[in-house]
């Protein structure tokens, strides 16, 4: 893999995952659109869909990580870690995109929240917020949640038939076939459903800061805060979930 494909996968492909997460999220969120209060079931799904779709988009280009948490946890295990910076660069960068991109596509839902009356907060559309705030336990969601990701994952990718093996040129990479990609597409829903709860699930730092980043930037009428606060939290946990799981693979397998 060049240095133009990894980047240019990574852009490509997280910004499709971020296009389709953060669509279904206004979709059920946002007035006047068909999907409102459709539910979390449908956001679950939406999320996997879009891993599905980005992967499938970046594999023969990058490998398709779309996430610094997966990412990290491959380079615990091979070693490999020249590249990171690159596939990071390349997520966030995407994040940002896919945000922009699912709000033109609702731009006058978006719009019609103007009216204060029926205004409704905009953030959870673009990033993750806590049921209950309490950092440690969020913390901990995101690690835990992380890790039952990025193990997986791992798993997956090491199975014969389904990963990658041991490809020259494909140190980096994680997905051998389309099944390996679907699998890990319903992993995330059934993290999703299982363990997003709490937090929201972000599980993937890009995916909250890329889009946290555009909904502070972009012109949304009443969007409300940012939440900086609590920003740190789906970054830090993630990354620590990645470390975590590409260690804990490394020992044991």
């Amino acid at each position: 893999m060049s240095n133009g494909e990894i980047f240019t996968g990574e852009v490509m492909g997280t910004a499709i995952l971020i296009l389709f997460g953060a669509g279904v999220c206004a979709a059920v969120t946002l007035n006047f659109s068909k999907a409102k209060a459709a539910g979390w079931v449908v956001i679950a799904f939406g999320w996997g869909f879009g891993v599905l779709a980005g992967a499938y988009t970046a594999a023969p280009l990058s490998g398709g990580h779309l996430n610094p948490a997966v990412t990290l946890g491959i380079a615990v295990d091979s070693g490999e870690w020249a590249d990171v910076p690159l596939y990071v660069a390349g997520q966030l960068v995407g994040a940002v995109l896919g945000a922009v991109l699912a709000y033109l596509v609702y731009f006058a839902q978006f719009r019609a929240n103007s009216d204060a009356k029926s205004a409704q907060p905009t953030l959870g559309i673009f990033s993750t917020a806590p049921e209950v705030r309490d950092p440690v336990a969020n913390l901990m969601t995101e690690i835990i949640a992380t890790v039952a990701l990025v193990l997986p994952l791992l798993a997956i990718g090491r199975t014969k038939g389904l990963g990658m093996g041991q490809i020259p040129g494909e140190k980096l990479g994680i997905y051998g076939s389309g099944l390996s990609v679907l699998l890990v597409s319903l992993l995330v829903v059934g993290i999703g459903l299982s363990l997003g709860g709490p937090t929201g699930y972000a599980i993937n730092p890009a995916r909250d800061l890329g889009p946290r980043i555009a909904h502070a930037l972009l012109p949304i009428p009443n969007k409300g805060t940012s939440d900086w606060g609590y920003a740190w939290i789906p970054v830090a946990g993630p990354v620590i979930g990645g470390l975590l799981g590409g260690l804990v693979f490394h020992v044991a397998f």
